[in-house]
């Protein structure tokens, strides 16, 4: 299967390389980075080379997982995104993070409508998710404005996470 799977105005997306280690690590070990994703605490470096492994499997076997998002002019990965099923989830739930010094771009909204686009065209998704804090309104955002729409709340200690979906056929 081909490395790249999307492009944007933007953003190139393509799939994890052994080498991309090094940015997963570089984005998900900020704290200020990671403080809406799983459970807000920055991930190890033997925790990065877990998830790459993890990641190959989810390609061998659904076919999708976590992508690297280069910035086309320079190459460069400045963050991740993908499809994935946490715990095993039935739904495929869209995951996204980005370099902290490429906030405030809009290059989540760019790339969303894309990664749904993709999960849709390539692996015939029918519903994808989204959750995220409910005090996270960029993420809220950014999914309002690919044309997902709230579907549920879930309560646990931690507070509150809010559900969203989007369905292709109707977007």
């Amino acid at each position: 299967m081909e490395d790249h799977l999307f492009e944007t105005p933007r953003l190139r997306c393509r799939r994890w390389i052994a080498s991309d280690v090094d940015s997963v690590y570089e984005v998900y070990a900020d704290p200020v980075a990671v403080r809406y994703v799983d459970d807000g605490q920055p991930i190890t470096r033997e925790e990065c080379e877990n998830w790459m492994d993890v990641t190959a499997r989810n390609y061998a076997t659904r076919g999708y997982g976590m992508f690297a998002l280069e910035d086309r002019e320079t190459g460069e990965v400045i963050g991740f995104c993908g499809l994935v099923h946490p715990g095993g989830q039935e739904e495929p739930e869209i995951k996204y993070a980005f370099r902290r010094s490429t906030w405030g771009q809009g290059l989540a909204s760019e790339m969303v409508p894309a990664l749904l686009g993709y999960g849709a065209e390539a692996f015939g998704l029918k519903r994808i998710i989204a959750t995220f804090a409910e005090d996270n309104s960029a993420s809220r955002r950014v999914l309002e404005k690919a044309g997902a729409r709230q579907c549920g709340l879930v309560e646990h200690d931690e507070g509150v996470t809010v559900v969203f979906e989007w369905f292709p056929d109707n977007s």
